[in-house]
């Protein structure tokens, strides 16, 4: 049975209440201006499992609502003054249950805003006792809906109401979410942002064009994370800027021959100097987002001796974040952004003179793939059981070019077969960066106790962080030993050959 009911255009809701008291008695119980705002995470986590957050606020009631976008029914709900930041801070189980492992580290944030008049109205029999409630929600710019609340036992005076809503007052039934109309009110619309490259390249495109064009997007990736990084909303803002920077710096290290090469080196100590800055704040992020693993790591008796670490980390990580705040809204950090956006924005050269900027996109890319692709074949082959730590650093290092290269260029290949090779690429990318993780943390924690031991701190946290150092170098040890396998089946020669394939390149 349907609930919810759109007004047609024409009808107010002096209008329809007037002609429905004509058919039933009715009983206004409030009448106030409601505030309706919608949130979710900077990348739409919730948008994107059919949730809606919406909070709802009045004089006499402020509720959270958390509804199932597809019919618009509620899952669940509480009363609170305020929105927390993170889903962790809700006192309702419910509701951290539910958005918690869909939030995960993002912060809630008002999406859109939807103002009403909220009418309350009670149906009622001729003993002026309550059949059924209706909330009409009264909107300025979009059509009126009203809301049925059954009570139990009076089930037939709902169906009487929705028979004389639909027949005479030309009422309709509606499951939608009211989300969608907010944002395209406020110029939004879902899931627009993401942090996937979703870049469309026409083959023919010459390289030099098609390079800048992947150059933009990558700019406006590192824009619109820029002041929630500076702000430190949440740590993912930070994360996906790096990400951007990232993958900017291997365009400017795997484009060669395509824009000049006093731009590209010029570009390239900006960029290089950009991860230099965002690295320590971002480590001490992955630090603290990893500690509730930490502590589970270790045994019982000793996981609260670890809890001084965490002190440790935040403090430093809340320096950290000062220092890079300051130098993300430098004059040297602006500048050199606005000048690399003014050169992507530049007309290409109707003849440039570069080597490879004449060639199309598709002929480029082949040939930059396939150099990458085999720079990582020859490189992992030479790795075994002896191999110094560096070797699989520098292995990793050559992975993620390549990762970046196949996202850059995924639009020109078949989806099905550029999938299946960034499957098995990230099933090595992920061995090889959990050994570098691991051995990189197992460094820093000693560094760590280092400058904690200048601090009156209980030596029970520096036993704990020791048997912690073990379990890191442990996870280290099985990482490598994975490594073989995970090669094996990304270096097996049915996988070359689908390369190739791939490329279009024949043997």
């Amino acid at each position: 049975m349907a609930l919810q009911f759109n007004f047609p255009s024409n009808l107010t809701t002096e209008i329809f209440i007037e002609k429905l008291s004509e058919k039933m008695d009715i009983a206004v119980v409030s009448r106030q201006y409601t505030l309706k705002t919608y949130y979710d995470s900077f990348d739409w986590r919730l948008y994107k499992n059919n949730i809606s957050c919406e909070f709802n606020r009045s004089k006499s009631e402020s509720i959270l609502l958390i509804r199932n976008i597809e019919n618009n029914l509620v899952i669940a709900s509480t009363e609170l003054k305020e929105v927390p930041k993170f889903s962790q801070q809700f006192h309702s189980k419910e509701i951290y249950n539910l958005l918690t492992p869909l939030l995960e580290m993002r912060a809630l944030l008002p999406m859109c805003n939807l103002d009403y008049e909220r009418l309350d109205l009670n149906i009622l029999n001729k003993d002026n006792k309550t059949l059924l409630r209706l909330i009409i929600e009264d909107h300025e710019l979009l059509n009126n809906r009203v809301t049925l609340l059954p009570i139990k036992g009076y089930e037939k005076a709902t169906e009487h109401l929705i028979s004389v809503i639909s027949t005479k007052l030309a009422l309709t039934a509606t499951n939608k979410s009211l989300l969608g109309s907010a944002l395209k009110l406020q110029g939004r619309k879902p899931n627009d942002y993401s942090s996937k490259i979703n870049i469309n390249l026409d083959p023919d495109m010459r390289a030099d064009i098609a390079i800048k064009y992947i150059y933009s997007h990558l700019l406006k990736a590192i824009k619109v994370n820029e002041q929630g990084t500076i702000a430190n909303i949440d740590s993912e803002f930070l994360h996906d800027f790096r990400v951007a920077v990232r993958r900017t710096r291997a365009g400017l290290s795997q484009f060669k021959g395509v824009i000049p090469d006093k731009m590209s080196t010029y570009y390239a100590d900006f960029f290089s100097w950009l991860g230099q800055v965002t690295g320590p704040t971002r480590d001490l992020d992955v630090y603290l987002l990893n500690f509730a693993n930490y502590k589970n790591s270790l045994p019982l008796s000793i996981r609260d001796d670890l809890d001084p670490l965490y002190d440790f980390l935040l403090l430093k990580q809340k320096k950290s974040q000062k220092e890079l705040a300051k130098k993300l809204s430098s004059i040297q950090y602006l500048t050199v952004l606005s000048e690399w956006k003014d050169y992507l924005k530049e007309q290409a050269p109707t003849n440039p003179i570069e080597a490879n900027a004449n060639l199309t996109i598709e002929q480029f890319s082949n040939s930059r793939l396939l150099k990458s692709y085999h720079r990582v074949l020859k490189q992992g082959s030479k790795i075994n059981e002896t191999s110094p730590s560096e070797a699989l650093h520098d292995l990793r290092k050559s992975c993620k070019k390549l990762r970046y290269l196949m996202e850059f260029f995924q639009s020109l290949y078949p989806e099905t077969p550029v999938k299946h090779f960034i499957k098995n690429l990230k099933g090595l990318q992920e061995v090889l960066g959990n050994f570098q993780d691991y051995a990189v943390q197992e460094n820093t924690l000693k560094l760590f106790s280092e400058e904690m031991l200048h601090k009156n701190i209980s030596a029970n946290t520096f036993l704990a962080m020791g048997v912690l150092i073990q379990n890191l170098d442990g996870l280290k040890e099985n990482a490598r030993k994975d490594f073989s396998v995970k090669f094996q089946i990304f270096s097996h020669i049915d996988n070359q050959l689908a390369f190739k394939r791939l490329l279009t390149i024949k043997d």
